[in-house]
């Protein structure tokens, strides 16, 4: 999936978040961990970093060094991890959520645009530790 396509994804998961009572803005380009920020329907203030797969995987992948850059913001906020993939849609609450062991994989070195690859540390998170799931029943 293209940068421009990824950047409408989220313009527009943004959008219908908001029909549903969220606050939230798109932030853009800017290098920061997260794709969105504004509040929650409890009008908590808020953080969503967003990962479209192409592919469907039972664990869903979050790099550490991502999670460690989201943790270590302002306290206060709410840090949600939300993946797309052809299965469906898992909204992860991670200030809740019960982290499991880090393991080494091999990613790409920066983002899904690159052929370059490296060993990381992720988390592979399971399914039902998602609070909010809408699936597709098609695949």
């Amino acid at each position: 999936m293209r940068k421009k396509k990824t950047n409408q994804f989220e313009k527009a998961v943004i959008l219908i978040l908001n029909l549903d009572g969220w606050d939230l803005e798109w932030t853009g380009n800017k290098n920061i961990p997260y794709d969105a920020k504004g509040k929650t329907p409890k009008d908590k203030s808020c953080v969503i970093e967003f990962k479209f797969r192409n592919d469907y995987y039972e664990e869903k992948m979050l790099e550490k060094d991502k999670y460690d850059a989201l943790m270590a913001l302002d306290k206060t906020l709410v840090k949600i991890y939300f993946v797309f993939d052809p299965k469906g849609n898992f909204m992860y609450w991670l200030n809740k959520l019960k982290m499991p062991k880090p393991v080494k994989k091999y990613c790409p070195d920066t983002t899904m645009w690159t052929r370059k690859r490296v060993h990381k540390d992720v988390y592979l998170l399971k399914e039902n530790d998602a609070s909010r799931i809408n699936l597709n029943f098609d695949v």
